[in-house]
């Protein structure tokens, strides 16, 4: 029997790596998120990062921390020396401008990394000015449009809202 508190939502548990491709959600050419958890009470989330074209991804800066696990392919900061290879744990401590990177040094063609994002995505142009950003409501709203218009239907989202 399982006990379950009013007002809280029930355990998310399902295969990370959908099978069906409409899951992932275009967010740039060669680039999709796949939702995992988007929690509207600490406007944090986890999603999959999926890449399959090279070069420069975003620079951007968070204000909270940010960790990253690679389950697939590389990428690399330009600001940093290290390549994050499949198995790589990172950190990103807040505050830091970096710009992802996924090209021919990391020798990837499909980069898939876990990234657990607290706060916000905050999107620079090269003289660091704000050029746009992304929170929790934001990619909620990018479900809602991608799956309504795949035929999952907008609520398809909710599964992952918490």
């Amino acid at each position: 029997m399982i006990i379950q508190l009013p007002g809280i939502r029930p355990e998310i548990a399902e295969q990370a790596i959908p099978d069906d491709e409409r899951v992932w959600v275009p967010q740039a050419p060669g680039v999709w998120f796949r939702p995992l958890l988007l929690n509207t009470v600490t406007g944090s989330w986890c999603n999959l990062l999926r890449v399959r074209k090279s070069g420069v991804l975003s620079r951007h800066i968070h204000p909270s921390w940010v960790t990253g696990l690679v389950l697939k392919g590389a990428w690399r900061y330009l600001e940093h020396d290290w390549v994050a290879r499949e198995g790589s744990f990172v950190y990103e401590p807040p505050g830091e401008i970096h710009t992802l990177v996924v090209d021919e040094q990391v020798g990837a063609q499909e980069m898939i990394t876990f990234f657990n994002i607290h706060g916000a995505m905050v999107y620079l142009d090269e003289q660091g000015q704000v050029t746009g950003y992304e929170d929790v409501f934001s990619k909620i709203e990018m479900c809602r449009r991608h799956y309504e218009a795949c035929g999952l239907g907008a609520a398809f989202v909710d599964a992952y809202v918490r």
